[in-house]
């Protein structure tokens, strides 16, 4: 059985891979802002449930973590990067604030957890991370762009670590949801911003409206996407690239069909700029 280390554990998607990781016989270190919202989910206390208070912008508090989970279980052999939210606006209306707090956390908390647990997973010469993006990562949509933008940051990040760790018997998967039937749609998981240029109101106002009447209708589910992550990270072989939800795919396949357009289209002006 492995030992999970997991982030953004006591709610959403991460609470769902916790309980599927711990139904399966596997440990879990589960990492929260507030780990007592781990443990109500779980009031018996499994055996195999760690729950540690962290804060994924505080290498310090992961680090804690990490040992602690060592000092419990011995090894890591999962990570899973889940800790995250949303933001919608436009590029233009969303705050530097606003922007700069969501990188702290979607991307260098991302890269935090990384360096606290990667050490372990290399000392073993196996394991496997992964890393939760998202469709938007690969797809994204007006008014979701700065979300999409830490996204594509993890995508990134995410091709990098798949080739520099390979060799080491590490493996790296980049998880691309579509819409599951979590809190991410309301005010606990999504930052919107106002709606502060209306010349937007065209660009990013469905997105906006489409965010808010999807709440709680959002086509996956999320118990299902879990075991599928599980699943993957039991495979002897994973794929870099997992997209999970009809609606994921479609837009994958959607953004495949317009590049592969572009390129054929003008690609006597690429080939044109050689010597």
């Amino acid at each position: 059985m492995s030992v999970w280390f997991v982030t953004g554990a006591s709610r959403g998607l991460g609470a769902e891979i916790v309980r599927e990781a711990l139904s399966r016989g596997h440990s879990v270190i589960a990492t929260a802002r507030n780990a007592e919202a781990v443990l109500t989910t779980y009031p018996d206390k499994p055996a195999g449930l760690l729950a540690v208070t962290t804060d994924v912008t505080s290498q310090e508090q992961l680090q804690a973590a990490v040992d602690a989970g060592l000092a419990e279980f011995g090894r890591i052999d999962v990570v899973v990067n889940n800790a995250g939210y949303g933001l919608v606006g436009a590029v233009e209306e969303v705050s530097d604030k606003a922007v700069r707090d969501l990188f702290e956390v979607n991307v260098f908390g991302v890269l935090n957890t990384l360096r606290a647990t990667l050490p372990t997973l290399r000392a073993q010469r196996s394991g496997c991370v992964l890393n939760i993006g998202s469709v938007a990562g690969f797809a994204t949509a007006p008014g979701t762009g700065l979300y999409g933008a830490t996204k594509f940051a993890l995508e990134g990040i995410s091709e990098a670590l798949h080739g520099e760790l390979a060799p080491l018997g590490v493996r790296v998967v980049i998880v691309e949801p579509g819409g599951f039937r979590t809190d991410f749609l309301n005010s606990a998981s999504l930052e919107v911003q106002p709606a502060s240029i209306s010349d937007y109101d065209a660009g990013a106002g469905p997105t906006r409206a489409a965010l808010a009447a999807n709440d709680g209708r959002q086509p996956g589910d999320p118990a299902k996407a879990a075991a599928a992550i599980v699943d993957v990270a039991e495979a002897a072989e994973p794929p870099l690239r997992l997209q999970l939800g009809a609606d994921a795919v479609e837009r994958v396949e959607g953004k495949l069909d317009l590049v592969r357009r572009e390129l054929d289209q003008w690609r006597h002006i690429a080939l044109s700029t050689g010597f």
